[in-house]
């Protein structure tokens, strides 16, 4: 992971303090099924040393606001997280960009606040969770959002939520249920036509796009058979979505993805600091091990900076690191290479 300083990581989570005590005072621990993570630029950024990531965008995870169930605090909830999510980008150049939250189900109010982020915070695009309180992107009623959007051609990060439904027992939301939760937005997306209702808005699908890469023939065939639409029209905006790689770098689901997405639709991702460092190494291992030197550039870098054309322009971030910290950072890419070798199945 030594050879690549320039990574531009589109999936990396802010947890501010403030948030995680209004989330605890509402009784909310954990999310997906993992415990709330401590979060600080300072953490970040020591992550992003080990990775090799110049730059990464922040975005507030789950639940969001959607915890709440007076709009009028979701939408002041909003507004102070996107003002802090703000403030830690401008506090530390180059090295941060962030999507901001929108008060979702609420679609006026979310066009508001994406229009303040976007013109006035100078936010690199808009957060939506998958379903907000059961409402799933694509449903009906949207139409205000999307064109607030499609007028500044924003980019969209597609985060999944907890199902609609309860947990199965033994079986953590992030494990399985979050990967479900993206596929059906996408699958709305397609089906009511909002990706081609609004061409100019870049949606991003997080982990990958859940099952969307694996199952897309299935889903347009579905798509066709209801609607009467062409399948391969439904396949061309499925392979429309941009794709992020956070814990989707693997040998069995990497192959799939970048043999589905349109070339410079994939990309880098880390899911930090809901998915720890090791499991960062992990899959960015897999990555760095597993394509060949232009994929792995494309991914790492160039692919977000033609989708950031901001980044394009910014000096790449190099910073000098401590010669202690160096070292440690040494021995735990080396840890992650023997360990990703150790677990990968056999040919027999």
């Amino acid at each position: 992971m030594t050879n690549n300083p320039g990574r531009i990581d589109v999936h990396q989570h802010a947890v501010p303090s403030f948030y995680r005590d209004r989330l605890a005072k509402a009784g909310i621990a954990e999310a997906g099924g993992r415990a709330l993570p401590e979060w600080s630029p300072e953490g970040a950024l020591d992550l992003m040393a080990l990775l090799g990531t110049a730059t990464a965008i922040l975005s507030v995870s789950t639940p969001g606001t959607g915890f709440l169930t007076d709009p009028g605090e979701a939408v002041a909830l909003a507004r102070v997280l996107n003002d802090q999510v703000a403030s830690v980008a401008a506090g530390h150049p180059g090295r941060f960009g962030h999507f901001a939250t929108l008060p979702m189900p609420d679609p006026a109010a979310s066009a508001a606040e994406a229009a303040r982020a976007l013109d006035e915070l100078g936010a690199d695009g808009v957060t939506l969770l998958a379903n907000n309180q059961g409402t799933y992107l694509g449903a009906a009623g949207q139409d205000p959002l999307w064109r607030a959007l499609d007028d500044r051609a924003a980019v969209v990060f597609v985060h999944p939520a907890e199902l609609p439904g309860p947990a199965v027992p033994g079986m953590p939301p992030f494990a399985t249920d979050f990967l479900l939760d993206t596929s059906r937005a996408a699958f709305l997306l397609v089906r009511n036509n909002v990706v081609r209702d609004y061409p100019n808005i870049r949606f991003i699908l997080s982990h990958g796009g859940g099952f969307t890469p694996y199952a897309s023939h299935r889903m347009a065939a579905a798509i066709s058979a209801e609607t009467g639409r062409s399948t391969l029209d439904a396949l061309d905006d499925f392979r429309g979505f941009y794709f992020d790689t956070a814990l989707t770098s693997s040998p069995a689901a990497l192959p799939s993805l970048l043999a589905f997405a349109r070339p410079g639709h994939v990309l880098f991702g880390s899911d930090w600091p809901f998915a720890p460092a090791a499991a960062g190494q992990y899959f960015a291992t897999g990555l760095d091990t597993g394509v060949d030197p232009s994929t792995l550039a494309a991914v790492n870098r160039v692919n977000a900076e033609a989708l950031f054309p901001r980044l394009a322009t910014a000096p790449v971030p190099r910073p000098t690191l401590p010669a202690p910290t160096r070292l440690r950072h040494s021995a735990q890419r080396a840890a992650a290479r023997l360990l990703f070798k150790l677990v990968q199945p056999g040919t027999d």
